[in-house]
């Protein structure tokens, strides 16, 4: 599993924990960097899962709202929690980060769904990012 894939999946731990735990974003962050700092040999996931968390943190209304829009009859509260994660991550790298192509983004997130969700969430996270990804303005 290559560092970037790594640090998506810690990033998807934050955002999920977070989320299930009904705390900010900013403190589940706050204490993996805590935990980061003692595991050294996990720093290139650390720096990249950081900047994937700030992202989705930095541009949350606009995600939420994307979601809210392109998802189909799905509201954001209706989502399991790991697919709500996934999406997030998903749209922050379609969307905010220029280094990742968006084929990419859209194919680690499916593999993420596939992973850790339901057997339908794969399907979905595809067809939601892939509708925000023709919005993208290049």
């Amino acid at each position: 599993m290559g560092a970037r894939t790594k640090a998506r999946r810690r990033a998807l731990d934050i955002l999920y924990g977070a989320d299930v735990r009904g705390i900010p974003i900013l403190d589940a962050l706050s204490a993996e960097a805590e935990r980061a700092a003692s595991e050294p040999e996990r720093q290139s996931s650390w720096l990249y899962a950081r900047e994937i968390v700030d992202g989705v943190v930095d541009h949350h209304a606009e995600i939420d709202e994307l979601i809210e829009t392109y998802s189909q009859g799905w509201s954001i509260s209706r989502m399991p929690i790991v697919d709500r994660a996934v999406v997030r991550i998903g749209i922050w790298e379609v969307l905010y980060n220029d280094e990742v192509p968006t084929a990419v983004a859209i194919d680690e997130a499916v593999e993420s769904a596939k992973l850790l969700s339901t057997d339908d969430s794969p399907g979905f996270v595809n067809g939601l990012l892939g509708r925000i990804a023709q919005t993208k303005r290049d």
